[in-house]
């Protein structure tokens, strides 16, 4: 079960839980994807499950495209008795093409069996969770989050897709924000996630950027988090936006 859950500094969440492993690079906000990078660490210490998940290319890790199920995690939500927010598959995609609709659905049982913690789950296949959420075979989760990641205009079609998502809360996560998505519009989405890329290879976020966002979030009335500027030193950069922190959450949390 290595390192099916763990606690995290990720702002807003509490704990990470992983049934799925491995993913592919689709777009542009993929190439520096800190999962990669920590799934290679795994591997060399040692931790079977992130096995042959990536390879190294020009000197960092990438993802090789396999997928690896760990079907021992699922009953691990079961067990925590305190009410967490819980980030699904931080390293990987539950709706990665190669996750079977089974496997999705053994996930989707476990959620409605634990109903005390609040799950978020993020794709970058949006058109994908909306296919196969829109079935009879799923139930809307009060306790389910469903969103999307868009790093730039090029991807804002992912926005459209995440609306046609049956749920109670939808979001989107702009980072890492390395372009202008000033096309954007957050209909119907309820919580949005702003960061700058972080790591050795970060690409600059410029503040009007984030600026377009809060202004689309204030018209849409949708909350907003400001999770980091990033950088190479992300600490030192730090969350401040505008002189405040900014940790708003839905206001349709159950």
């Amino acid at each position: 079960m290595g390192w099916a859950m763990a606690d995290t500094t990720i702002e807003w969440t509490d704990a990470t839980w992983n049934p799925v492993a491995g993913c592919t690079i689709m777009t542009a906000g993929c190439t520096n994807c800190y999962a990669m990078r920590m799934a290679a660490r795994l591997e060399a210490m040692g931790v079977e499950k992130y096995a042959g998940l990536t390879r190294k290319s020009g000197g960092r890790a990438k993802w090789t495209g396999k997928i690896r199920l760990d079907h021992s995690s699922l009953v691990l939500p079961t067990s925590w008795k305190k009410p967490r927010r819980v980030f699904v598959n931080s390293m990987s995609d539950l709706f990665h093409p190669d996750v079977p609709l089974d496997f999705i659905n053994a996930v989707w049982l476990v959620m409605e069996e634990t109903p005390r913690h609040t799950y978020q789950i993020l794709t970058k296949r949006p058109d994908r969770m909306a296919e196969i959420l829109s079935t009879s075979a799923f139930k809307v989760l009060p306790n389910v989050w469903l969103g999307t990641s868009v790093e730039d205009g090029r991807v804002l079609h992912r926005l459209d897709e995440l609306r046609s998502v049956p749920a109670v809360v939808r979001f989107v996560s702009y980072e890492p924000l390395i372009g202008s998505v000033a096309g954007g519009d957050l209909t119907d989405i309820h919580w949005v996630i702003v960061g700058g890329e972080s790591g050795p290879n970060a690409r600059r976020m410029d503040p009007m950027w984030i600026d377009e966002i809060f202004d689309q979030c204030t018209d849409a009335d949708a909350a907003f988090f400001f999770k980091q500027w990033g950088g190479k030193n992300k600490k030192a950069a730090g969350r401040f936006y505008r002189e405040r922190l900014w940790d708003d959450l839905p206001s349709l949390t159950i």
